[in-house]
């Protein structure tokens, strides 16, 4: 049996690599991505970007509980972080004491997080290669082949006291129904931090109806992300509703939020420090409290 016939790599194809195993290229657009998060996340090399991308959310959920100092008080605090990626935010949240959950729905982002949060023993027990897999924009080799490093922290460094969960599913189906009796949902969660995740609603509506409910009386959501609407223009027929931000954060009052310490932040999202290209959101920030 002959070697497999290299072929050109589209959108479109499937990719035969022998032995009966098929790929999808939209699975390794997938993948790439995900080793690009691993940098956003859990290196040195991220730290900038999530001081940018993180540190406001977290200053935001300190200065709301200017109280809770503590790591005992703390822990009596729910958290929520829903599309928590590779779980670094809540991780961080979950280091300062309070009680915390992230929710993902990428089973690539759940097996990656499982592996460092779980299969890892001490920083910089891995080693990857991110950016092997682009030509473009590249100023040189070593820019392209260099090492990093993983984790920057150790995982297993969490406060005795803290509460530290990752929840696998859609987000609408695991806190917009109560289905399970041991995890109350309504009315539950002192703080909701969302880091580049509204935009991933099929309908904004239903997110920020079920944000509102699950929030305790006086609770506090802290948003930051742009709108870049994930099923804008699908091509599966899905119900998609995109609105300007204006209109996001009328509905949000409209719901019941109070929205406070507006403001435009300037990050990236998974960028390469070394490459010839680079791209600038100009994400918005705010902090909404349940008032009704």
């Amino acid at each position: 049996m002959g070697q497999p016939q290299a072929i050109l790599m589209t959108m479109d194809i499937l990719i035969p690599l022998g032995m009966g195993i098929i790929i999808r290229m939209t699975n390794t657009i997938t993948l790439r991505s995900t080793l690009k998060q691993f940098v956003r996340d859990w290196t040195e090399e991220g730290a900038q970007e999530r001081e940018m991308c993180y540190q406001p959310l977290i200053d935001a959920l300190v200065e709301f509980y200017p109280n809770t100092q503590s790591p005992e008080d703390r822990s009596k605090l729910r958290v929520l972080v829903p599309g928590a990626g590779l779980g670094r935010l809540a991780w961080d949240v979950a280091k300062l004491g309070f009680s915390c959950q992230g929710n993902e729905f990428s089973h690539y982002m759940l097996l990656s997080s499982y592996f460092i949060l779980n299969r890892t023993e001490s920083i910089g027990q891995h080693k990857l290669y991110p950016y092997v897999h682009s030509f473009s924009n590249v100023p040189n080799r070593q820019a392209m082949l260099r090492e990093v490093s993983l984790p920057d922290v150790s995982p297993s460094s969490l406060p005795p006291t803290s509460n530290f969960s990752l929840v696998a599913g859609d987000f609408e189906e695991i806190y917009g129904v109560e289905s399970d009796p041991d995890e109350p949902q309504s009315g539950q969660w002192d703080a909701i931090l969302t880091c580049f995740f509204i935009d991933t609603a099929k309908n904004i509506v239903n997110y920020l109806r079920i944000i509102h409910k699950i929030l305790a009386p006086g609770g506090v959501w802290i948003n930051l992300g742009p709108l870049l609407w994930h099923f804008e223009n699908n091509n599966t027929n899905d119900l998609s509703i995109e609105l300007d931000l204006e209109e996001v954060k009328a509905l949000a009052r409209e719901i019941g939020f109070e929205i406070s310490n507006e403001r435009d932040i300037d990050t990236t999202y998974t960028s390469n420090s070394q490459s010839m290209l680079g791209y600038v959101y100009k994400a918005a920030f705010w902090t909404a409290t349940k008032v009704a």
